[in-house]
């Protein structure tokens, strides 16, 4: 069985930092790209970041690079999510989300349809 499990949210002041996890179990974790996406309260979900495990390739949003850094651990198929610097406006439910490394959409790596499994995501509170 596929699972996707986020961790770390929490509620954090402005300028703080928190450190997501996203627990994969159930396929091959390094033949796989592993995205970061969120979702705040009447907005469409957007891509944060993604690595691609085939080529340790790295992607960000532009409203988080010089602040989110995207890593992995494959000997603890784990995927992180560092956010530093954090604003009210990445306030937001966390999703990961899983797609096999050969079957990435040219169309970009934040195109959310194309991964096949998903976690059930994790809440970030930034306050001002």
């Amino acid at each position: 069985e596929v699972q996707l499990v986020e961790s770390g949210g929490g509620l954090v002041q402005a300028g703080g930092s928190l450190r997501l996890s996203c627990a994969a179990s159930g396929f091959t974790f390094d033949a796989y790209a592993i995205g970061w996406f969120r979702q705040a309260p009447g907005k469409e979900r957007e891509g944060v970041s993604c690595i691609s495990h085939s080529d340790d390739s790295k992607y960000y949003a532009e409203s988080v690079k010089g602040r989110f850094t995207i890593s992995s651990d494959n000997a603890k198929t784990t995927v992180y999510l560092q956010m530093n610097s954090l604003r009210p406006e990445d306030t937001a439910v966390y999703y990961c989300a899983a797609v096999p490394d050969h079957k990435r959409s040219w169309r970009g790596w934040d195109l959310a349809r194309q991964y096949d499994y998903w976690g059930q995501g994790t809440q970030v509170t930034v306050s001002s």
